[in-house]
């Protein structure tokens, strides 16, 4: 990309193709991108972004993510899955182009981390087929939302403020 603000033709189409092939996969390069667009304000950027924000939260980069940073206890993919549905069936959703930002923050504002936690920590698999104390599955619970909300948090901390339908 060339310094300053500006941004070629060449560069921009670049950025919307690695967007479509899917070449940029991680959050922080999905970030970068984001930031660039959000300063041209042009609409041709929109579906590319809003795609392969999309594409990233659906093929598992996010969890994956997410599971990179809870090596002690990966994080809920069951957690996951209910924030994405809550995002699609929130009216408010189309206030943003980052299915990422949204599904994160529907995850952290609705308080899925502990109602998640608690889930997990009460199965028997947990406990190797026995019957876990209540002591034990608060225990459990506690130390999966801070390793949880942790990771949630930390992913979160890349935006400075709510992405737009515009990416500002």
């Amino acid at each position: 990309m060339s310094s300053g603000k500006k941004l070629s033709q060449a560069e921009k189409a670049s950025l919307i193709q690695s967007l479509r092939t899917h070449r940029v996969n991680t959050l922080i390069e999905l970030r970068r991108i984001e930031k660039v667009f959000a300063n041209l304000n042009t609409p041709e950027v929109t579906e590319p972004m809003t795609s392969a924000w999309a594409h990233y939260v659906n093929s598992n980069n996010l969890l994956s993510e997410l599971r990179g940073l809870t090596k002690n206890y990966p994080f809920s993919s069951e957690c996951l899955d209910e924030a994405k549905w809550m995002v699609i069936g929130d009216p408010q959703s189309t206030r943003s182009w980052n299915y990422c930002w949204l599904v994160l923050q529907k995850a952290k504002n609705q308080n899925l981390i502990p109602k998640h936690a608690r889930q997990l920590a009460v199965k028997p698999q947990m406990w190797g087929g026995r019957t876990p104390t209540a002591a034990g599955v608060e225990q459990l619970a506690a130390a999966c939302v801070a390793e949880w909300t942790r990771a949630l948090n930390q992913l979160l901390r890349h935006w400075d403020s709510p992405p737009t339908t515009t990416g500002r």
